[in-house]
């Protein structure tokens, strides 16, 4: 069974606005409801969890039936982190009864698309984990202690990671529940964690248009992306 873990608790404090930014109407649907419908599309998805505060749920449950979501499993609550809201979000499939894999999504990244869905789940076997990446296109030096550029890092060996990450799900559950407070509180990304649990992550490429929603200038790029795709199919 494969469970779509969708990460809808943020606040959105970087957009400036009242609501968290997964939530603003873009083009008559909340962001949430695009990746809510790609993933309810795939295939490979059984069901989908979601972790989002309970302020929101009425207003989800909604979307989820304007969307015609079936495969809507049940809510987590929001953690203090990112990867305490992950935990929760385990914590929820492990009471629904588990899963073979499970495949993490930020709810801001509206434009995930099926490929992208399919390469993570499928590039899972003979791994713990998958995530998608793009190549650095900029030069990057490192930094010591006094804010002064040390040395150059070599580009062709760095790489941005991108949602959604797919892992194993019992070793990924295990992974998370080994780690202390202070050690999950210092973790930034979903395949930080499962690196330093010894987890084997395979990366896959990922997509320039799956970016995630943070600034108003965001959107404004999201908007350019979609005429692109409706021009690309004659709409």
């Amino acid at each position: 069974m494969n469970i779509a873990l969708i990460l809808s608790g943020g606040t959105g404090t970087r957009m400036g606005l009242d609501l968290p930014k997964q939530y603003l109407a873009f083009r008559g649907r909340p962001i949430l409801s695009y990746s809510l419908s790609v993933f309810e599309g795939h295939p490979l998805i059984d069901h989908i969890v979601i972790v989002a505060d309970k302020q929101w749920r009425k207003a989800i449950d909604r979307w989820l039936r304007d969307e015609g979501i079936q495969k809507f499993a049940g809510y987590a609550d929001p953690g203090e982190t990112r990867q305490y809201s992950i935990i929760s979000g385990l914590k929820e499939i492990e009471r629904l009864g588990g899963a073979g894999k499970v495949i993490i999504h930020d709810a801001a990244r509206p434009l995930v698309s099926d490929r992208l869905i399919t390469s993570c789940l499928e590039n899972l076997d003979g791994c713990d984990g998958v995530m998608p990446v793009l190549p650095a296109k900029d030069t990057f030096y490192l930094l010591d202690e006094q804010g002064m550029a040390s040395r150059l890092l070599p580009r062709s060996l760095l790489v941005a990671g991108q949602a959604p990450e797919a892992f194993d799900y019992g070793k990924y559950y295990a992974a998370n529940m080994s780690l202390s407070r202070d050690e999950v509180l210092k973790i930034n990304g979903s395949s930080e964690l499962a690196l330093k649990c010894g987890l084997t992550v395979r990366t896959v490429p990922g997509n320039e248009r799956n970016i995630k929603i943070t600034t108003p200038n965001d959107l404004t790029l999201l908007e350019a992306y979609m005429e692109e795709e409706n021009e690309g199919s004659g709409a």
